[in-house]
């Protein structure tokens, strides 16, 4: 709970005062029935009316007192609810916001939404559930307890029985229930990962005529939900017809036992009336605290699962770090015997002893067949990934030495998957540099090649794009992409195979642009295009992992099979195609 007490300190007028108001309620419902049984006793049986009257205004204004308290408790506690909830939710989307792609590929991007939706929700309830009954149902179960003792002892003994019964069987359903619930929400994860995945990929599934398969996915993924679910709620709605048989039974028993009682003379008429009353609030208090629990049992599974997200230890940060204060500089890298697995426990290394230099300013081209670790080399380099084995080099200074904020801001990525945002194109092109001005984002703009179509817009750059650039096609989205890039005038510019939905004189004309726009910038290209990198002042060519050579286009020509064979195969593919 000391984790959770940063959430509870700045609202803890809330926390206290929701209770406390209950509590007044409390005292009224404990009163009322006493009351009641005065007018019957005193009132009715003398026909004093003034009494009468005195009394029901004494019961107004005890109502009235209810109310108050009653409602100022239901404010304080939906207020202290929320706001621990939205504290919470915050720092769960930062800690994810730190999270490395190591650390994002432990949870499903539908496990992630549920667990800041859903599963703070569940706790949220839990919260304002208890704030409004964690006095008010023991206070009324102590209150009536006492009250109804203090009225008929003898009779009171029937409540003794009972409340043991139903403690147990309480506990008996909370037991069962805890485990069904926390299956229930790793199903609704696995149903949110392919919602996200079906609206994100809808495109795809119409155009290769997928929308009965995705139904059918979706039905079963559905139905297993369903399922889960109907098996945790089947054994929680045992416990409200446990409870109102056990209601019930006792009353009949108190009515039954109570009735002998007033035939033999040893207890008024209103005393009964009282005693039922009080019966009722003894066993409405234990409901309550059993929905207390009940709620607790699946709020408590939320509140794992969220744990499980803050407790992640984020595997790239800046401890350790000996230059949090320093900048990349110049964009000079270079890879010393580098290797890198995906999965640590794997004996295959998706990198094997890399080493490279490229001096900045210069261009490097990274080519090789689909799957040999071109675009897992280049993460190296912002420290997306962490290596395994050996060093890379920015500026001479190991990756590992800088922050994670003064070295990406010092590299600007392109990624394979182009990603935008909903938002003006403007809006999407100030991630680059949320300062630029209006000539800076068209020079970008123009640089990239994407100005001529912006224009074409009615709306220019204020034209709205939908979720992920969805109106705009895949080579406007890539230079969108580019322009986005430049504007942040990195010290390395990477672009992973960004160019492979533009046609050839276009991507010249991006590549020509980069001599004057980034002198200075070291400029790394992936390609699947052997003449996106043959001007490259450097080109490296990956096999399985391993640098099968590097140099000039013509040395590699001259000496580099696995590049010889990329260049005819695609130059041939190029002369059957003229």
């Amino acid at each position: 709970m000391k984790r959770y007490w940063k959430y509870i300190k700045p609202y803890l007028t809330a926390f206290i005062c929701g209770p406390l108001l209950m509590i007044v309620e409390v005292i009224g419902e404990v009163l009322l029935p006493k009351f009641m049984a005065n007018i019957i006793n005193i009132g009715a049986a003398n026909r004093d009316i003034p009494y009468i009257i005195g009394m029901g205004i004494v019961m107004v204004i005890t109502a009235l007192l209810m109310m108050a308290g009653g409602i100022g408790g239901a404010y304080f506690a939906a207020k202290a609810a929320i706001s621990f909830s939205s504290d919470l939710r915050s720092d769960v989307f930062d800690k994810v916001q730190k999270f490395s792609f190591a650390n994002l590929d432990r949870f499903s991007t539908g496990s992630l939404v549920t667990r800041l939706t859903n599963d703070i929700t569940q706790v949220q309830n839990l919260i304002n559930m208890a704030l409004r009954m964690m006095l008010r149902a023991p206070g009324m179960l102590i209150g009536a307890l006492i009250m109804a003792f203090l009225m008929n002892a003898q009779l009171a003994i029937v409540v003794l029985v009972v409340i043991p019964i139903l403690v147990t069987l309480i506990a008996v359903v909370i037991r069962i229930a805890f485990p069904r619930f926390e299956v229930m929400q790793k199903k609704l994860d696995i149903l949110n990962s392919n919602i996200q995945e079906m609206l994100t990929n809808v495109r795809v599934i119409k155009s290769f005529v997928r929308g009965t398969y995705e139904e059918e996915k979706f039905a079963a993924a559905n139905e297993d939900l369903k399922q889960s679910s109907l098996n945790a709620f089947k054994v929680v709605i045992l416990n409200m017809p446990i409870m109102m048989l056990m209601m019930n039974a006792t009353t009949l028993a108190v009515v039954w036992f109570g009735g002998k009682q007033i035939l033999a003379g040893n207890m008024p008429v209103g005393d009964l009336t009282a005693f039922t009353a009080y019966i009722v609030q003894i066993l409405m208090s234990l409901m309550m605290l059993a929905m207390v629990l009940l709620q607790s049992s699946r709020a408590l599974a939320s509140l794992h699962r969220i744990t499980e997200v803050l407790d992640t230890e984020v595997d790239l940060t800046d401890e350790g770090c000996a230059f949090p204060e320093r900048k990349v500089e110049s964009g000079r890298v270079e890879f010393k015997n580098v290797s890198f697995r995906y999965y640590k426990d794997n004996k295959e290394k998706v990198l094997d002893g890399i080493n490279f230099k490229v001096e900045s300013g210069q261009v490097l081209g990274i080519i090789g067949s689909t799957g040999s670790g071109k675009t897992t080399l280049v993460q190296m380099i912002p420290r997306l990934y962490d290596i395994d084995e050996g060093e890379v080099l920015v500026d001479g200074v190991n990756v590992r030495d800088y922050s994670l904020k003064n070295l990406r801001e010092g590299v600007g990525m392109v990624l394979q998957k182009n990603v935008l945002f909903s938002g003006t194109i403007m809006e999407n092109l100030m991630w680059g540099d949320e300062n630029a001005s209006d000539e800076e984002i068209a020079r970008a703009a123009q640089d990239a090649q994407a100005a001529p179509f912006i224009d074409t817009f009615t709306e220019g750059y204020e034209t709205e794009l939908g979720q992920g650039g969805v109106n705009v096609s895949g080579g406007q989205k890539q230079r969108l992409c580019i322009a986005r890039a430049l504007l942040k005038k990195p010290k390395i510019l990477i672009l992973d195979d960004s160019t492979s939905a533009v046609d050839t004189a276009t991507e010249a004309k991006i590549r020509e642009s980069f001599t004057s726009t980034l002198k200075d910038t070291t400029k790394i290209i992936i390609a699947q295009r052997i003449t996106s990198v043959m001007d490259a002042d450097k080109i490296l060519v990956l096999d399985e992992g391993r640098i099968a050579g590097m140099g000039t286009h013509d040395e590699l020509m001259m000496g580099c099979q696995a590049y010889q064979e990329i260049y005819y195969s695609q130059m041939d593919k190029e002369v059957s195609a003229s």
